[in-house]
């Protein structure tokens, strides 16, 4: 509960400072692209040039030949041809901002979609070089949100938002320049309305921000709670939880809805309240300069009609810029909070890493030993407490005991996805925090009780990312472990479809690949975690001999396996509350009447009554709880 509460207040905090660094790192993955950026802002430049010099079109227009007809100052016959060329002028300026808007658009698009590449694969390779806590702490809907919306939501400023500020910014000082050049004091008159616009823009940038952190923080919560609740969907049909699953969705969705509802809120307020700004600014300017246009000298006129239109043109052209910026902003918050989002997750040290200078590399003899150790997942709530054991090169070594007394804990700490907090785990005589990680956990293989298959073929599976297996090894291991028998009966063989998780397969033809995945890798240490303990008795027979193939001349820890696995073993490690209790041989154990002893009677009760059996063979199938 702390925790989640820590997690919470986290998630809020998120983003409510405007951090320079942040956007300075952002700026850091454009680098790379600084030559295709170049022409783009150019072609920006470029664009708001042309745009700049549309209204004086019209100011020519009107000033040399509409107003000169209408006064009979010029007749039609000489006007139409000069309107008929400014006409024939604007309209090759228009098509010149289509064609560089164009390329503008490809340039910032493909520029966006590389930089989002590279912050994709950064962050995705950060992840899997996280240790196995990390994933234990961090929802997996949490982590794809930073991954999938996080990233896409720095694609606009990465395409647009950054150029097209600064090109916004360039026409707001040019278009003042020539207003201010046109008419000092109409253009004073003009710029009356900025403060108010400023004042909006302000309200509109808190009020957005705030809306947006949380329409952030709460998108991540859906993100968590549909992963976990559509990964455990048959257990929440199981136990008849639909209702209150769906509760629990619809508050995490009322509370979305109501942060984008508040975010619309300042939207729905400002730009009106930006284009009544705008409105007022014009009226200034009609009301002041309609007064200068009428006002005369003899025959200089104050102020053009032409030159009157044109004003009105670039106040709004003023206006539009800086409503542009505004709604850049929204862009930019939602890099901002995002790109903290991303960097924490990259800023993260990794606990477990390959030394500086390794001493062990390459395939090991197979040696374990756990010298004192202790160790707690989380402060001092201690899960292993001063175990120490050995184990030869080609031992088996069998842990068994109740659920919670450290035996997959072990394991875990062997192949290093944990770090002791005290003593040491040593394999071949080093410590394995100074082997190379990606050797030490090369010379492993694991068999769960939960197996995890992935989207592909059953081969690929087996191969499980080594291109270079030949298909060979990948048939003989699966005929080792009998899984050829049902992968022969699928329409493709070994070229069928695996369907996410191994959908469509029972739980023992997903243990059978998960053991040819196993032999096929020839590992020099094998791991069979409660490896068994899906599959029926005929099944387990079937595959026994080929289990003993494997065990022998290899280091292997069985994990609270079947009591006919279990008693090949060459020595047995009982664990009771993170201890090692016992250790020996099945009969030794037997013998001494203790632990172990009461462990097997208990399942021989359990069998008794379920079977009725008088006696039970050694190679019975009794099953230890993990």
């Amino acid at each position: 509960m702390a925790t989640a509460v820590k997690q919470f207040h986290e998630e809020e905090a998120i983003g409510k400072t405007y951090d320079w660094q942040i956007a300075q790192r952002l700026l850091r993955y454009l680098k790379p692209y600084v030559r295709p950026l170049t022409p783009a802002l150019v072609l920006t430049l470029v664009l708001n040039a042309l745009n700049v010099l549309r209204p004086k079109f019209l100011q020519y227009a009107m000033d040399w030949y509409i107003v000169p007809t209408t006064k009979g100052q010029m007749t039609f016959a000489q006007a139409a041809p000069g309107l008929f060329w400014l006409a024939l002028a604007l309209f090759f300026i228009l098509l010149l901002v289509f064609g560089f808007s164009y390329f503008q658009s490809v340039l910032l698009n493909t520029v966006g979609q590389r930089v989002m590449y590279d912050l994709r694969s950064e962050l995705y390779q950060k992840l899997q070089r996280q240790e196995v806590a990390y994933f234990d702490r961090q929802p997996v809907g949490r982590i794809m949100t930073r991954l999938t919306s996080d990233v896409d939501a720095l694609n606009e400023l990465f395409t647009s938002g950054i150029i097209d500020v600064l090109g916004d910014v360039v026409m707001i000082f040019v278009i003042i320049g020539i207003m201010l050049a046109m008419d000092w004091q109409l253009s004073l008159v003009t710029l009356i309305t900025v403060p108010l616009l400023v004042w909006a823009t302000s309200w509109f940038r808190k009020g957005a921000r705030r809306g947006y952190d949380m329409v952030r923080t709460r998108l991540a919560r859906i993100n968590a709670f549909l992963q976990e609740h559509l990964s455990g969907a048959p257990v929440v049909q199981l136990f008849n939880r639909e209702a209150k699953s769906f509760k629990q969705f619809h508050d995490l969705n009322d509370n979305y809805r109501n942060a984008n509802i508040e975010t619309i809120f300042y939207y729905a307020v400002f730009f009106p309240l930006v284009d009544l700004i705008g409105a007022v600014g014009v009226a200034l300017i009609v009301w002041f300069g309609g007064y200068r246009v009428l006002h005369t000298t003899g025959t200089h006129q104050a102020l053009t009609l032409g030159a009157l239109v044109a004003f009105i043109q670039y106040s709004q052209q003023l206006f539009q810029p800086i409503r542009d910026i505004s709604d850049k902003y929204n862009v930019l918050q939602a890099a901002m909070v995002a790109s903290h989002r991303i960097f924490r997750a990259l800023d993260l040290p990794v606990a477990i890493t390959t030394p500086a200078q390794p001493k062990k590399t390459g395939r090991a003899e197979g040696r374990i030993e756990f010298q004192n150790v202790w160790f707690a997942y989380k402060h001092e709530e201690w899960v292993l407490k001063d175990v120490s054991f050995t184990v030869e090169p080609g031992q088996s070594v069998a842990l068994v005991g109740h659920t919670g007394s450290g035996k997959t804990t072990i394991t875990n700490l062997l192949m290093r996805f944990y770090d002791v907090q005290r003593g040491r785990v040593l394999l071949d005589g080093v410590d394995v925090r100074e082997w190379d990680l990606q050797s030490l956990r090369e010379n492993f293989a694991v068999v769960l009780q939960d197996v995890f298959l992935f989207s592909g073929t059953i081969a690929s599976n087996i191969r499980l990312g080594r291109e270079d297996m030949p298909a060979e090894r990948v048939e003989w291991a699966a005929r080792e472990v009998r899984a050829e028998e049902f992968i022969k009966r699928l329409p493709e063989g070994y070229k069928a479809e695996v369907r996410e998780r191994g959908a469509g397969l029972s739980v023992g033809q997903k243990q059978l690949i998960s053991f040819a995945r196993a032999l096929a890798f020839d590992p020099a240490l094998l791991i069979l975690d409660e490896a068994t303990s899906s599959i029926d008795t005929e099944t387990e027979q079937l595959i026994q001999q080929a289990i003993e193939r494997v065990l022998r001349d290899r280091t292997s820890i069985l994990v609270a396996h079947r009591l006919s696995t279990i008693q090949r073993a060459d020595r047995i490690i009982v664990m009771h509350h993170g201890e090692l209790r016992e250790q020996g041989t099945h009969q030794e154990l037997l013998a001494r009447r203790g632990l172990y002893w009461r462990l097997y009677k208990l399942q021989y009760a359990d069998r008794e009554r379920d079977e009725a059996v008088p006696d039970i063979p050694l190679s019975g199938t009794l099953q230890y709880g993990d």
